[in-house]
């Protein structure tokens, strides 16, 4: 018998363990999945390679990773410290750059396109802004930080080789300017609520009806203003919001129903504590004085103003006390010094506004008890002593001779005498002196009326406003309005005058400098003499140009009907007057000012008797005989 043999396989059975390694330990175990678990690796048996192709399809995959991992360190090693390629800030490339270079091109190209003027739009407001005086502008560094970060994304780095890699601009904000400049739109654009209230018309009150206003969204405007700036569009619409009033009408009506009614139904009566002394405050002066003011809680509160109410009484409570005086200023030959103000006393106008509050709604009739008090004078003593008037400034002096006119000047001269123009006032004679006719004390005297010489009460102001005229010229003090003559009166210096004449023509200066002026005014028989005392700013030089235009004046005679005047006539020109300033302590001329004037020429008229009547024709004369042209 045979002995039985073992069965080693064939060599197409793989499954078989190869002889030489029966003895070997097994492989170690590769983990769960791995390839000789049956799980996703590559199947068989433990300790058997797989094939070449199998192992192939695992390599590749990897040495592509490997790839693209060396290439983005490369991408982020060449990269260094530039900004990333295709990054655009506000369509400006700045790509690839160094920061320096990419600074430069953000100033030259998008600075100038963020702080452009923009088309303001709010409501109905339309207006522009600068955003650079708003505080506004491009962070050039801070725009260059930003876009200097290299993004880690693979893919990000990958979209750039095709597509731009937008950053946004960063802008620098000054809030306080920012806030002025809105602050400035929003007085256009905002319209403060209506609130319900009471108007009184004369004596006769009646209710405010209230009313939506608006106001600027300041907030919404910061972001509508900067989104603008950011995305480049030139015209911005800021937002406005609905402001409502607090006070409703019935909350008027019900004042005017209990309060103001019962107020104005008849005058008060203010009395001395003995009775000696009484004044009547009419309703005319409490109607001037009531005072409505809205409330945040929706109240309309009712009070009296003491000012006003003293202004409104007037002299009604002279009777009670002494009258203030106010300060004033006194000269003596080259010097000034101010008077001081004296207080007086009378009716405290703040105690009485409380008196009335108590009775404006009793019955008539109303008295209260007044309560004296210091009145302080309104010019005090060391308001002048600020207004820095200590020495003359300037000084003119007109001649003439008419009487008439000269009775005219005395008059206007002692109105103006005393004046006070504090710093950034306006003088107009004609509103200073009021009406100036008969009952003021002028008389008739010579104007010049449609060219022609004639007579009209308050005739020869025209003297006294060139001799203010030049005062006000060589004072350095700014010319408002002046009209000169229309002829050249030779009295006068040419270029160098002017003209009034009441409610029409005046004559109008502002006191420009930062101290008081004093208006002095001195008549004498057949002289005028008006002095300026401040603070001299300047010293004032007139220089005369050149007479232009001559026109030679006309011939003309006139019937000597009684009211003929002969005139001797005078030439007509154009002439400029230059006013120089010159620094009060180096003479430096500082500026120029230029006067210009045209005269008419004035005729030469001469008084010729009167044409003797034709003597009657006996023979019938036809209508188309006797007519007579008009000639120009």
């Amino acid at each position: 018998m045979h002995a039985p043999v073992e069965n080693l396989g064939t060599a197409d059975d793989e499954t078989a363990p190869h002889p030489a390694l029966a003895d070997l330990p097994p492989p170690p175990d590769d983990g769960p999945g791995g390839p000789d678990d049956g799980g996703p690796g590559e199947p068989g048996p433990r300790g058997v390679q797989p094939p070449w192709w199998r192992r192939r399809a695992v390599l590749v995959p990897a040495a592509a990773v490997a790839v693209l991992g060396a290439a983005y360190g490369v991408d982020l090693l060449l990269a260094g410290g530039d900004v990333p390629r295709s990054t655009v800030v506000g369509g400006v490339d700045i790509g690839g750059l160094s920061p320096a270079a990419a600074a430069q091109t953000l100033r030259h190209d998008l600075a100038p396109r963020i702080t452009a003027a923009r088309t303001i739009l709010a409501a109905e407001v339309r207006t522009s802004l600068d955003p650079a005086a708003a505080g506004l502008s491009l962070d050039v560094d801070a725009t260059v930080a930003a876009a200097r970060v290299q993004p880690l994304d693979p893919w990000t780095r990958l979209t750039t080789l095709f597509a731009d890699r937008p950053v946004q601009p960063v802008l620098s904000r000054d809030d306080a300017q920012l806030r002025a400049a809105l602050d400035g739109v929003g007085t256009q654009a905002d319209r403060a609520p209506v609130e319900a209230t009471i108007a009184i018309h004369g004596t006769t009150p009646s209710v405010v009806q209230p009313a939506d206003g608006r106001r600027l969204d300041r907030r919404g405007a910061t972001a509508a203003l900067t989104a603008a700036l950011l995305s480049g569009r030139t015209t911005v619409r800021l937002p406005v919001v609905v402001a409502h009033p607090h006070v409703p009408a019935a909350e008027a009506q019900r004042v005017l129903t209990a309060t103001v009614t019962p107020a104005l139904a008849a005058p008060v009566t203010v009395a001395s504590s003995d009775g000696a002394t009484k004044a009547e405050l009419p309703v005319t002066a409490l109607a001037a004085a009531l005072r409505f003011t809205p409330g945040g809680d929706g109240r309309l509160a009712v009070s009296i103003d003491p000012a006003a109410l003293q202004k409104a009484a007037g002299a009604g409570f002279a009777e009670f006390g002494t009258p203030a005086k106010d300060a004033t200023f006194r000269v003596s030959g080259d010097s000034i010094s101010v008077v001081p103000a004296v207080d007086g006393s009378g009716v405290d106008p703040a105690k009485l506004a409380g008196q009335l509050m108590r009775v404006l709604t009793a019955p008539a009739p109303r008295t209260v008890t007044a309560e004296l008090g210091p009145v302080h004078a309104a010019f005090t003593t060391e308001a002048a002593q600020q207004l820095g008037i200590t020495e003359q400034v300037s000084s003119f002096t007109t001649h003439f001779t008419a009487t008439p006119s000269g009775t005219n000047i005395r008059v206007v001269a002692a109105k103006v005498d005393g004046a006070v123009v504090k710093p950034g006032e306006t003088f107009s004679l004609n509103t200073f002196t009021g009406p100036r006719g008969t009952a003021q004390g002028y008389v008739p005297a010579g104007v010049i009326e449609g060219g022609k010489f004639t007579t009209a009460v308050g005739g020869g102001i025209s003297q006294f406003a060139t001799t203010m005229f030049n005062a006000e010229f060589f004072a350095g003090v700014q010319d408002i309005h002046h009209q000169p003559h229309s002829y050249w009166i030779t009295r006068y210096p040419a270029g160098r005058e002017a003209t009034v004449f009441d409610g029409l023509i005046d004559l109008v200066w502002k006191n420009d400098s930062p101290t008081g002026i004093y208006v002095q005014t001195d008549w004498e028989p057949g002289s005028i003499t008006v002095s300026f005392w401040g603070t001299k700013h300047y010293d004032i030089e007139s220089v005369s140009g050149k007479r232009r235009n001559v026109v030679t004046p006309a011939v003309q005679e006139m019937p000597d009907d009684g009211t003929c005047k002969p005139q001797a006539g005078q030439q007509g020109f154009d002439i400029t007057v230059t006013r120089v300033f010159k620094d009060v302590h180096s003479a430096a001329v500082l500026r120029s000012e230029d006067f210009h004037t045209h005269y008419k020429a004035e005729p030469v008229i001469h008084c010729v008797p009167p044409a003797a009547p034709a003597p009657a024709s006996a023979t019938p004369t036809s209508p188309a005989a006797t007519s007579t042209a008009p000639t120009g």
